[in-house]
């Protein structure tokens, strides 16, 4: 029988954070004179109420966290933070009910950036920013999972990025929880700089505010309904590219580099492929984007790089209608949209490791049909890469799709067209945002989908943000065995 002190616990300590993190853009609706500070104290108010009364109620000292409880601790905060979370959202705006408001809430928390909120250049300050937050706090809370609980989990090949180790030369810290504490710092520092970067560059100093927070989540939601379209400026796009980027990079090299070891990012492969596929897909849309008549000639690269970055990183910001470039494009933006960034960082879809690990395998299987008493040992990073992690692997790529096929389905049984049930899939599980067409595409948002299609993608995201074995092993009869 699984032990729930320690889960509730940790959930009641989470809630109680959220609940503090709620009487920020109640002051600042408070301060411009906004009526919806009311609706935000109240939200504190009740998420603190009940994360109190879960920490109060189930502290204990012999009470341990195992892996098991690990699995549900993972799942249980994410709902449930998902939950408190959408009250100012529902008592904010009388045209949301709670799906609306669960919704932008999971939205935000897994930092996939799809939105159902219209006339974003007209709401208050309090709620603009309580969207960004929900994104920031996402993007550390994943940052931390990966670090510390996936590996652990030996969730989907995350094994590979075990911190305690047996060899001590490896570790960073001695503990999990300071190599969090230091990431967080980082992670502080990284968006104090990106708002400093595009206050100079232009934006205001609360758009430079909010979007620093939702760049380095890679979360993708904008203050205004054009996303970067409305700031139309080349200096304030180039520097997100830079910080999605930089967002999309492991943070434990970064922790790395400030300690001495100055080439922790250039030398770890993971970070090279991820460059290169980058540079790689840039190129191949800006050779079909030039000359096409759909793309801007005067913006075609700035459009090209920008939404690139915005797509394969999992961000999810537009700069322009890329939906309307012809077939070739929505093809290729669809397809860039499952690749992601690094593992251990705040970008999501599948992660360029699983590709990299993926390729060894079949090219060692290329090399076994041509030599076949050879010996060839696969290799990640300069270590040797054992089967039980190509196993992992090679399995979570297997579900991915699978449930990808399975959301695609349930959205069009909801009434969506094709491309709309597909993109909107895929924008779930990858953790990406916008999805294509006229009803959801980068110009559109989530608003008009039914209230079932907006459970079901709410479902993908939780899926897809915590690597689908840590849910879907709760539903394995043999979990709740002793």
């Amino acid at each position: 029988m699984i032990d729930l002190r320690p889960v509730i616990f940790i959930v009641g300590l989470l809630l109680s954070t959220l609940g503090c993190a709620m009487l920020l853009p109640a002051i600042v609706d408070l301060a411009f004179g906004n009526e919806d500070w009311i609706a935000f104290a109240g939200a504190a108010a009740t998420t603190l109420f009940a994360g109190m009364g879960m920490s109060l109620a189930t502290r204990t000292d012999d009470a341990r966290l195992t892996t098991r409880s690990a699995f549900l601790l993972t799942t249980i905060a994410w709902i449930a933070l998902a939950a408190f979370a959408a009250l100012p959202f529902l008592w904010t705006d009388p045209g949301f009910n709670y799906t609306d408001a669960f919704f932008e809430s999971m939205s935000g928390l897994t930092t996939t950036g799809a939105t159902i909120v219209l006339g974003l250049d007209f709401r208050p300050p309090g709620l603009l920013l309580w969207r960004a937050l929900l994104q920031w706090l996402g993007g550390i809370g994943i940052i931390v999972m990966a670090i510390a609980v996936l590996p652990m989990l030996q969730v989907g090949g995350m094994q590979l990025f075990r911190m305690e180790s047996s060899d001590t030369s490896e570790k960073i810290l001695p503990r999990a929880a300071q190599i969090a504490g230091s990431i967080s710092l980082i992670y502080v520092g990284l968006t104090a700089i990106c708002m400093l970067g595009y206050y100079v560059a232009g934006m205001r100093l609360f758009d430079a505010l909010t979007h620093a927070m939702t760049t380095i989540a890679t979360g993708g939601f904008s203050t205004h309904d054009a996303s970067f379209a409305f700031f139309d400026s080349t200096s304030i796009e180039m520097l997100s590219v830079l910080f999605m980027i930089l967002g999309s990079l492991p943070f434990v090299l970064y922790l790395r580099a400030m300690r001495g070891n100055a080439g922790a990012l250039y030398k770890d492969t993971q970070v090279r492929w991820f460059s290169i596929t980058l540079v790689v897909f840039i190129i191949i849309l800006g050779l079909f984007a030039w000359g096409n008549p759909e793309v801007d000639p005067e913006r075609g690269w700035r459009h090209v790089i920008f939404n690139v970055v915005s797509i394969m990183t999992g961000t999810g910001y537009a700069s322009t209608g890329y939906d309307n470039w012809g077939p070739f494009a929505i093809a290729f933006f669809f397809m860039i949209a499952f690749v992601g960034g690094c593992a251990g960082s705040t970008s999501c879809g599948i992660k360029i490791f699983r590709f990299q690990v993926i390729f060894t395998n079949i090219t060692q299987h290329a090399n076994r049909i041509i030599y076949p008493n050879g010996v060839f040992v696969n290799r990640y990073n300069g270590n040797v890469l054992p089967d039980h992690v190509s196993a992992s692997v090679m399995g979570f790529m297997f579900l991915f799709f699978l449930v990808f096929g399975l959301l695609s389905a349930g959205l069009s049984l909801t009434g969506l067209d094709t491309l709309a049930a597909l993109s909107s899939a895929a924008s779930a599980i990858a953790n990406v945002g916008p999805g294509l067409g006229e009803l959801v595409g980068p110009a559109s948002n989530f608003k008009n989908i039914p209230d079932s299609a907006k459970w079901i993608m709410s479902i993908g995201m939780l899926l897809g943000r915590l690597e689908l074995f840590t849910v879907l092993v709760l539903f394995n009869p043999h979990f709740w065995r002793s």
